[in-house]
């Protein structure tokens, strides 16, 4: 693989300093003159008609400067953007119905805290209760209440996936298994409650501050629920406190705080709490996995049917493109020959489910590779072996939906095999202790080619200055990932400069390129890389024309831009430092600005993504079989991301990764009772911490993405997908307990045991 000076490197975090210091701004932490604080009316009920609302004593509340209902605005509707628009079905503040314990009924503007939370408690709601539905099996069954008028029987979106002959495959299988798997919501627990602060000039128009992953989406939806244009509208996303997924969307306070800051012509900032965090925002959808599955007695695959019902909660927010990915991860990391997918979205009376880390594949991938561990073990063979016989390579394709470009998962696996211990560990470990293995795949950018848009999927601006420095505008959203410490490495790369030399401008839309995407589908670092790398490439081309002229070269040298200098690659000394090379550009050009645009939109390249990362991890466990409480005693993770571009971040995203899937597979759960969230707090929402993180290897394994700027493809969402699957698998390594029901809770373990006969209370390959 090609050596790079900068790309590859460990480079501190651009945030660092700003975070590590306390100066870095995040909405909450802003004031502005004259600004009112917004709370938000939710509803007690999980289903109702509204009959009335009566918000004069509100109104009369000294301080109060603004109270609105669903009633005083424009009404439109908004949802999954313009992937599906036909899809959405939510008002910023309820018109009709409530539909779920917390929807967002009213909101009140005051000059403190304190008078709009007792101008909420004025506010009198007369609702006419109707039944409700509380899980997927109720609100699809004949004669069940209906959230949606549009939608009687609470189906929301189907999305079908199939090739081959199914059937044909079931019936040439020397076995074939079917289980059903359920998998709970989780909530993405980031750390920075959302905020968003707006203000309106003397035109009306609207700048809004919000911590958010994308916007550019909210400045569209916000333009279309106020009815105003979108370039009336300016989006700035300051520091994020993480979003995983929860902040991908417009939300009630966002254009809340727009409407009222027109209405009133002051300032407006909403501040969720933690308990409404719990209590309404959006989680990972809970699912019912229906999984068939056939093989030849070689272990060599022969088909699969995956049916999945999705709880979506009371609206579509990102279901409807969670549910076609749910099709597209069942078909990944293994050669199906043929595959039938039917994923149905469905209302029930819950806060809604939407994105988060995954998006998807956490939920199907655990089907998929638990019931290959299964098999694996029926079968006879070792799991890791039969992974390796069905393991996608470059070029497999799933018809019609995706092509492997890259792919390192054969050697993920053997990596993984080595670095545990795998074979050994399989027949030695102590009674109790188990190990095994998960597997991923993931998009690296969600392309959609079925969106249509007039603006490219990403684009950059890159301004190069007489003083050998640049300035990098993108509409990339960091949420603390890191992606504007990556970007400038990319553009380091290109240019030849040093992270120094390069200003960063992100996420405002009224300065930075248009028409991001955002943060979400692992997508920033390949598409947005692509842009900076075709805009710097741009600016390369006029500085070689620069000196080409100044030394009289010929065009047959390769120029390079590298350690500040332009110069031909085989007469180093017939060059000139970067600063100089642009100083004689401009002059050249009687001082125009050396300024260049790059764009990036993957046409052509599959329906859902132009590449995959692929990996695999393996778990060690300990079970206490008298508490069945586990212990992760160690990961070890081997995973194709291409080119590494900052190896310390990947492995900040693996530990990440990891605690979220610990807290996913043993121990993350919402307690609902009658669509209500019982546990609202951190203290009651057992989210792992520092002092429950297990020691974990890591090897990157090294392939390049073509499609890929330098070769680099996601190395975010793909890492939290394995965790699941491979401690569910060491678990029953250790126990004989099979887990087909998230999260492994104690309890399950030891009524899982009882229930083993005796002779196999350990799995054969212990023996």
């Amino acid at each position: 693989m090609k050596e790079y000076s900068i790309v590859g490197k460990h480079v501190p975090r651009n945030d660092a300093r700003a975070k590590a210091t306390g100066s870095a701004l995040y909405t909450d932490d802003m004031k502005l003159p004259g600004m009112l604080h917004g709370r938000l009316l939710r509803s007690p009920l999980a289903h109702a008609r509204i009959v009335r609302i009566d918000t004069s004593r509100a109104e009369s509340l000294p301080g109060v400067r603004c109270v609105i209902t669903g009633e005083d605005t424009p009404k439109v509707k908004y949802g999954n953007w313009r992937l599906f628009p036909d899809t959405q079905d939510e008002y910023p503040l309820a018109v009709d119905k409530v539909r779920f314990i917390g929807d967002e009924v009213a909101a009140v503007a005051a000059v403190d805290l304190d008078t709009a939370e007792e101008a909420l408690g004025l506010i009198e709601v007369e609702y006419e209760e109707l039944p409700g539905v509380f899980d997927v099996d109720s609100a699809i069954r004949e004669g069940a209440p209906v959230l949606h008028d549009y939608c009687p029987n609470n189906v929301s979106v189907n999305r079908k996936i199939q090739y081959g002959d199914i059937d044909k495959a079931f019936a040439e299988s020397d076995y074939v298994r079917e289980d059903v798997f359920t998998v709970h919501a989780v909530s993405p627990a980031y750390l920075e409650p959302c905020s968003a602060m707006a203000q309106s000039d003397l035109d009306g128009r609207i700048t809004l501050w919000t911590s958010t992953q994308v916007p550019y989406i909210v400045q569209c939806l916000l333009a279309s629920t106020l009815k105003m244009r979108e370039n009336d509208i300016r989006v700035i996303k300051p520091y994020v406190g993480g979003g995983f997924g929860g902040k991908m969307e417009l939300r009630a306070w966002e254009f809340c705080a727009a409407f009222m800051a027109r209405k009133t012509g002051r300032p407006v900032k909403f501040t969720l709490s933690r308990e409404e965090e719990f209590l309404a925002g959006r989680r990972r959808h809970a699912m019912k996995l229906y999984s068939k599955v056939g093989f030849k007695k070689d272990g060599t695959l022969t088909g699969k049917d995956l049916r999945i019902h999705l709880d979506g909660g009371a609206y579509n927010a990102m279901g409807p493109t969670a549910t076609f990915l749910c099709g597209n991860f069942g078909a990944m990391l293994y050669r199906y020959p043929s595959y039938r997918f039917l994923g149905e979205h469905v209302y029930t009376n819950k806060p809604p489910a939407s994105a988060m880390r995954g998006f998807g594949a956490p939920q199907s991938i655990f089907a998929t590779e638990t019931q290959m561990n299964i098999a694996a073990e029926e079968l006879g063979i070792d799991p890791i072996e039969i992974r390796i016989k069905n393991a996608q390579v470059s070029g497999d394709e799933i018809p019609e939906v995706a092509t492997v470009s890259s792919c390192g998962f054969i050697e993920a696996l053997e990596k993984a095999a080595e670095m545990s211990g795998w074979k050994e560990k399989r027949k030695s470990l102590k009674d109790g202790r188990g190990i095994g293995i998960g597997c991923y795949s993931f998009i690296s950018g969600g392309v959609f080619n079925w969106f249509n848009t007039q603006y490219p999927f990403s684009a950059a601006e890159v301004r190069v200055f007489g003083d050998g420095t640049a300035h990098l505008l993108t509409m990339a959203a960091d949420i603390g990932q890191g992606c504007d410490t990556v970007l400038k490495q990319i553009l380091c790369e290109e240019l030849g400069l040093k992270m120094e030399d390069i200003r960063i401008t992100s996420a405002d839309t009224a300065t930075t390129p248009q028409a991001d995407l955002g943060a979400w589908g692992s997508r920033l670092t390949l598409m947005n890389g692509n842009a900076i790398v075709e805009a710097a490439r741009k600016i390369k081309a006029q500085l070689f024309g620069t000196v080409s002229a100044k030394y009289n070269l010929n065009v047959i040298y390769d120029m390079e831009c590298k350690n500040g200098r332009v110069y031909p690659a085989n007469k180093p000394d017939r060059g000139m430092s970067f600063a100089e090379a642009v100083a004689m550009t401009q002059k050249a050009n009687r001082g125009e600005p050396l300024v260049a645009f790059g764009y990036y939109t993957p046409r052509g390249k599959g329906l859902v993504t132009p590449a995959f990362s692929f990996g695999a991890q393996v778990a060690e466990v300990e079970v206490d079989k008298q508490t069945g409480i586990v212990e992760v005693k160690k990961f070890w993770t081997a995973h194709d991301c291409g080119t590494v571009v900052n190896p310390k971040a990947v492995e900040g995203q693996l530990e990440g990764a990891i605690q979220m899937g610990l807290g996913y597979t043993l121990s993350e759960q919402f307690i609902m009772d009658g669509g209500k969230t019982l546990n609202t707090h951190f203290l009651d929402y057992k989210m792992p911490n520092a002092m429950d993180m297990p020691p974990s290897e890591v090897a990157h394994i090294d392939t390049y993405e073509p499609e890929g700027p330098m070769g680099a493809k996601e190395a975010g969402e793909g890492l939290a997908i394995p965790t699941a699957p491979a401690i569910a698998e060491a678990v029953f390594h250790a126990t004989g307990y099979r887990c087909r029901d998230l999260p492994i809770t104690p309890e399950k373990i030891l009524n899982g045991m009882e229930e083993l006969p005796q002779a196999k209370s350990k799995p054969a390959a212990r023996k």
